[in-house]
This record gives C-alpha cells, sequence and structure tokens, in this order.
C-alpha cells in the first residue's frame, strides 16, 4: 500500500509520465544473451518471486543446518561444549567472511547471476554430502556405550567439514549477490520501477525470516526427534530447489554487465593521493577530474556527487601537467571524482560497520552456548 501512494505522489507531482518511457531500460541492463531487454517482457515484479523463493528456501536450507549444529557436534560427533562452540562460530565466522569472495567475483568478473548460479551448487553438493556424512553409519563415530563416547576419525572428521565449508564457500557467492540481483530488476531511470524497489526489499526480508522461522522450529524438532539423516535431508532438498526455482527465472532476469573490482578503484584513489600529497586541492570541485558525459567511470553505476569530507582523498582527482600530457590515461595518477566518493562511502560506512561487532559476538551465542545451556537444562530436569 505504501508504495501505491507513493506512486500516486508522484503522479501528481508530475515525476512519472503517462505511459512508458520507452520500450527499453535506462540503465544498462541486459538479457542473458548481452542484448538489451524490453520492460514489458523482463524484471519488474515478474522475476522477483524467483529471486524471493529462492532466498527463502536458501535461508530455510542454511538455518536448519546452522540452528541445531551445535547439539550435533556434541550428541554424534562426540565433541565437548568448548570444542563444539568454536567449531559453530568458526564455521560462521567463515560463513560471514566469504561473501567477499562473491562480491569481487560478480563485480569484476561474472556479474551477479553467474555467481548465484554457481555458488548455489556448490552449496548445494555442500548440503548433501552433509547428508551423507549423518546418514551413512561409517562416517559417523559409533553410539555412545553409557559413559564411553568413541571420538571420530580422521576421515569422519575431514567428511563432515568439508562439506560443512563447501556449505559457508557457496553462501559466499549468494549473500552478496541475491538482494543486489533483486534490485537490478528495477529500472532506476524510471520513477515508477524506482518506487517499487523498496517493497521488494521488504519482501525479500519477509522471505528470508520465513525460512528461518521454519528451520529453527520445524527442522530443529524433526533434527532431535526423527533423525539427522531427514533433518539435514529435508534442507538438502531445499537447496535443490532454490537451485531449480533461480534457473527458472533465467529468461525474466536483467543482468547488470560487470562494473571491474572495487577493491582496485579504491586502491587507485589511495595511490594517486599518495602521488599527489604536495598538490593544493582546488576550492571550486567543478575543477576536480570528471567524465563530462553522463557516464560514470564505475561501470553500472551513476556518478556521485563531490563531497566536502576527507578532503585529502580529493588530490587523487587534480589534475596535474603530467595528467594532461598522458591523456587522463593513467587511472594510479588520476581518478574521478566518482572513484574518490566511492572510497569515502566505505570510509564513512566503518564506524557503522564497528557497532555490528559487538552484536555479533552476542548474536553468536544463540547457536552455541543458549543452545547448549538449553540441553544442561533439560539434562538436569529429568
Amino acid at each position: 500500500m505504501g508504495s501505491m501512494e507513493e506512486e500516486r505522489l508522484l503522479l501528481e507531482d508530475g515525476l512519472i509520465e503517462n505511459g512508458s518511457r520507452g520500450p527499453y531500460t535506462g540503465d544498462g541492463s541486459v538479457d542473458i544473451n548481452g542484448k538489451p531487454v524490453l520492460k514489458q517482457n523482463t524484471g519488474n515484479w515478474r522475476a522477483c518471486p524467483f529471486i524471493l523463493g529462492t532466498e527463502g528456501c536458501e535461508r530455510l536450507a542454511y538455518c536448519g543446518i546452522a540452528a541445531n549444529l551445535v547439539t550435533y557436534l556434541t550428541s554424534k560427533l562426540h565433541e565437548g561444549n568448548v570444542s563444539a562452540a568454536r567449531n559453530v562460530t568458526t564455521w560462521s565466522g567463515t560463513c560471514s567472511l566469504a561473501p567477499l569472495i562473491g562480491a569481487v567475483l560478480a563485480d569484476s568478473y561474472w556479474g551477479r547471476y553467474w555467481t548465484i548460479a554457481v555458488f548455489s551448487i556448490i552449496y548445494f553438493i555442500g548440503m548433501g554430502t552433509l547428508t551423507l556424512s549423518a546418514s551413512v553409519p561409517a562416517f559417523r563415530p559409533l553410539p555412545c556405550s553409557g559413559s564411553v563416547c568413541p571420538d571420530a576419525t580422521p576421515a569422519q572428521y575431514a567428511i563432515f567439514f568439508f562439506s560443512l565449508y563447501l556449505i559457508a564457500l557457496g553462501t559466499g557467492g549468494i549473500k552478496p549477490c541475491v538482494s543486489s540481483f533483486g534490485a537490478d530488476q528495477f529500472d532506476d531511470t524510471d520513477p515508477r520501477e524506482r518506487v517499487k524497489k523498496g517493497s521488494f526489499f521488504n519482501w525479500f526480508y519477509l522471505s528470508i525470516n520465513i525460512g528461518a522461522l521454519i528451520s529453527s522450529s520445524l527442522l530443529v524438532w524433526i533434527q532431535d526427534n526423527a533423525g539427522w539423516g531427514l533433518g539435514f535431508g529435508i534442507p538438502t532438498l531445499f537447496m535443490g530447489l532454490a537451485v531449480i526455482i533461480f534457473f527458472s527465472g533465467t529468461p525474466l532476469y536483467r543482468f547488470q554487465k560487470p562494473g571491474g573490482s572495487p577493491l582496485t578503484r579504491m586502491c587507485q584513489v589511495v595511490v594517486a593521493s599518495i602521488r599527489k600529497w604536495n598538490l593544493e586541492v582546488p576550492q571550486d570541485s567543478f575543477l576536480l577530474y570528471e567524465l563530462r558525459d553522463e557516464t560514470s567511470a564505475i561501470e553500472g553505476s551513476r556518478k556521485l556527487e563531490h563531497s566536502d569530507e576527507l578532503k585529502c582523498l580529493d588530490k587523487a582527482s587534480v589534475v596535474s601537467d603530467l595528467d594532461v600530457k598522458q591523456d587522463y590515461s593513467n587511472p594510479w595518477r588520476l581518478c574521478t571524482v566518482s572513484q574518490v566518493e566511492e572510497l569515502k562511502i566505505l570510509i564513512r560506512m566503518i564506524p557503522i560497520w564497528a557497532t555490528g561487532i559487538v552484536f555479533s559476538a552476542v548474536y553468536a551465542q544463540m547457536f552455541t552456548m543458549f543452545v547448549e545451556q538449553g540441553m544442561v537444562i533439560i539434562i538436569v530436569n529429568i
């Protein structure tokens, strides 16, 4: 309802023209073959159900493993509480760091679609291997006999942790790309579609929470009462379903071409600003280097306006006599304003990221210490 009201206001203000603003998208998006896409046939809400379904199934699969993993380590692999908590936290941290790999690959080489596709298959293979490790008797230690619990063999540990970290690698290609790929389905140059993009993220996070709710309640009960083979097998089936859903929407998707590595661009800004440390930054920001046409130096992005913070980085955009002689061709000596502003945005986000460290440290206890504490309470009551 909120998006409909916003669209009505835009219509009243004359910001949205009646009818289409053209048959093709204006943000440079293409189809799977690299050709311009028609608005009426692709993207928008036509493509979103496939992306939302993929994310919902993937989150159900992930939380179906993560929510009760510490219990499996202690009850089936016979690890101590400290060792089990450490292994779960290390794996969870790897899942959080792996998106750096997927983000670089998506931005620089493969694009979001192929990154999601490749890493989803890796994810599914990891889930299948994990299910086998819990189902095949030879892949797990013998049950406890009284107070004697045999340790897992190195081969059994190897199979289990190999599957677990394949899953972590799989999340690295999905987490940083799915939400952005969903946003790619809406043309920012079209006010109607720009309004709808906000609604997409509401549905996106709803699909995440639905998947997490089902896995953290129903799947945990199945694992504890019906067996771990079934408890891990169901998330595996949902991950396979996620792969099928994602590929099914291919004809409807809009694709953005890779825009190059942001890490390289940021390093260029740092190097260029250090090289020009002795140069003065002009008072007029229009004298700083920027492409004069409508295109941005960051492929697939718009131009970024100059800001007054972190002016030391603006030296990277100061045009020197040597830059003129080199025809502005050396990106390690001269960067555009948009490039500099990209790094400034990242630096301004660091305090926000830093505040999340404390939250993440507490949140990690939900999957380790809280579960172990609950198991102790249940045993005591029995």
